[in-house]
């Protein structure tokens, strides 16, 4: 709260916040959420954020240090996925056992028989496909991931900062995975929630090679924020980075909770959802997915117009998006002042000092 005055002088695009994990726990998230939703006067975030932390001082340091961009081909999962979207990768199904999918490069997905308990399987992955996001589902603690949501299998737990398989058999597996990679725990309860230096989150970090990672810090019901900042990242491949993810979704949480006609049930949700989501890592870091194929496309133009600039933005839609699809959200490459809408389209889209979004409550045609 005292760093509130500064920040809304300075109007920062990106906010680091560096602490150490004892003091990275639920409460100190939620209070990012609020303050980043201060720096003016609308109900948006106002900034790119992130929550800078680490096993220890030489792993935060490793992930500070973190500059290369990050163009994401290999993807791995405890859950489905959407292929499409990725140039190649693997998934091992939570609700059945024995489903393996497995996407090769330049190929179609094609489905293979996997162990009865893929904790051996899972742990082999991340040390030799070596992928460079990778997403989970289903229970989970601040000390263990469950990796069968519908059936029997082993866990992913941590000690002192190491990751480690345990399967049924009681067999260990220790996970070294350095390569950087984004780790997205969409469906998992508590993953992001750092209690203390036994926490998944900072193992993660510290022996999965993860540089960005969300997470929820409470048991998760509704889902909004996770699967989400998800449909962002992962559905629209190569437009968003992972903290672009994470704000545009956020901005549809707060344009739902603002502008539609909700139930007692989703307002109830998306108010669960607005404070709990966490992003930690550098926030101005970019992991992208490579460049792919996106619902729609979008083509935006700037010209000098009357003193001002004349931002034009035309959305064609590849095929029909449904009406309740989630806004678009076209970032800004600088911010602005004083903006006027010259053209209103049938959704009216809200304008932020960096950001447009535009809402699609009655869908988009193709074409």
């Amino acid at each position: 709260e005292e760093a509130l005055p500064q920040l809304k002088r300075l109007m920062p695009r990106y906010t680091c916040f560096v602490v150490p994990p004892e003091e990275a726990g639920r409460g100190f998230v939620a209070v990012v959420h609020r303050l980043t939703r201060q720096y003016d006067d609308d109900p948006y975030l106002d900034t790119f954020w992130g929550i800078l932390t680490g096993y220890d001082a030489e792993n935060a340091l490793a992930i500070a240090r973190e500059s290369k961009p990050l163009t994401i081909e290999r993807v791995a999962a405890g859950t489905s996925f959407a292929m499409d979207c990725v140039v190649e990768g693997q998934w091992y199904s939570e609700s059945e056992p024995n489903k393996h999918v497995v996407k090769e490069r330049g190929k179609q997905p094609e489905q293979r028989h996997g162990p009865d308990d893929p904790t051996e399987a899972l742990v082999r992955l991340l040390n030799e496909y070596r992928p460079q996001m990778f997403i989970t589902s289903g229970h989970a603690t601040e000390r263990d991931w469950q990796i069968g949501y519908a059936y029997r299998a082993g866990q992913f737990r941590c000690r002192d900062g190491k990751l480690y398989g345990l399967d049924l058999q009681g067999n260990t597996y220790l996970i070294e995975s350095p390569n950087p990679k984004v780790y997205l725990p969409v469906g998992n309860c508590l993953m992001g929630h750092i209690d203390s230096r036994q926490a998944m989150a900072l193992a993660w970090m510290n022996s999965g090679g993860v540089r960005q990672m969300i997470g929820y810090t409470v048991p998760t019901w509704y889902g909004f924020m996770g699967w989400g900042i998800l449909d962002y990242f992962l559905k629209q491949p190569g437009r968003y980075t992972l903290a672009e993810s994470f704000v545009a979704n956020h901005h549809a949480l707060t344009w739902r909770l603002h502008n539609e006609t909700l139930s007692a049930r989703d307002e109830q949700g998306l108010r669960y959802d607005r404070e709990t989501v966490a992003l930690y890592g550098d926030p101005a870091w970019e992991a992208r997915l490579a460049p792919g194929k996106c619902p729609y496309s979008l083509d935006v133009d700037f010209v000098p117009s009357d003193g001002g600039v004349l931002c034009t933005i035309e959305v064609t839609a590849d095929t029909t998006l449904p009406a309740g699809t989630r806004p678009i959200v076209v970032f800004l490459p600088h911010r602005i002042r004083d903006p006027r809408l010259v053209l209103m389209p049938r959704d009216k889209p809200v304008i932020l000092d960096d950001a447009v979004l535009i809402p699609l409550a009655e869908g988009l045609e193709a074409g």
